[in-house]
């Protein structure tokens, strides 16, 4: 039986995603969320992909082009479940990103701290521009890994403050990024975006991929239709 035929992949409300991003994803915490949608088996739902606002800049305080203008996407979280078939994953990212409005430009990171490279961006045929030049810090309240800015939202200018403040949280490494670019739309439109890219190419990443524990099975995995 084919990909195609196996694998269904849908638009999906970003509710249906909580529990993933919650407890299946390493990451632990909700992004930003303007597109996303769920890998079936039928009825049952077996991965999710959400897409969002990124980055105003590109963590190194210049914009993706030069002068180029269109819309911009993040590809914040991708999560399936163990056993799927191989290139299940490609199938998956493809029929989302066909699914985006066009012309568009999605970015996303493969976290090289948690020894990721990024390899089904190169299975997809990504352009890949290095690690980000600014590394975000690691960030744990009460042992837990949350993201920076809930610094801001705790009411501090910066983490080092919070740390400073507050006995439950403690600072980690830093962190690096490979950050990978996808272009969306016509020929002419995807070579203008390529051409006008603020970053060089470089070439594909190479090493041993760290697995995670992605185990834990959502409760809610049946949706009708």
């Amino acid at each position: 039986m084919s990909l195609a035929n196996k694998y269904k992949v849908r638009s999906i409300d970003s509710f249906q995603c909580k529990e993933w991003l919650l407890y299946k994803h390493y990451a632990k915490r909700i992004p930003s969320i303007e597109y996303s949608f769920g890998l079936f088996i039928g009825s049952e739902m077996v991965g999710i992909c959400t897409f969002g606002c990124p980055p105003r800049v590109m963590n190194d305080g210049e914009s993706i082009f030069h002068s180029y203008r269109v819309k911009t996407f993040e590809l914040n979280r991708l999560c399936v479940n163990d056993g799927l078939e191989k290139n299940s994953l490609s199938f998956f990212i493809s029929a989302a990103l066909k699914a985006l409005p066009k012309p568009c430009c999605v970015v996303s990171y493969a976290d090289y701290t948690f020894g990721h490279n990024g390899y089904i961006y190169q299975a997809t045929n990504w352009v890949y521009t290095g690690l980000n030049q600014i590394h975000e810090r690691q960030v744990f309240y009460k042992g837990t890994e949350v993201h920076p800015r809930t610094a801001c939202s705790m009411g501090f200018t910066s983490m080092s403050e919070w740390a400073e403040k507050d006995p439950d949280v403690t600072l980690g490494e830093y962190t690096k990024k490979h950050r990978y670019f996808k272009f969306l739309g016509n020929r002419k439109e995807v070579s203008a975006m390529l051409k006008d890219l603020v970053y060089s190419l470089h070439a594909y990443p190479k090493g041993d991929n760290k697995r995670y524990d992605s185990s834990y099975k959502p409760t809610v995995q049946l949706v009708l239709f």
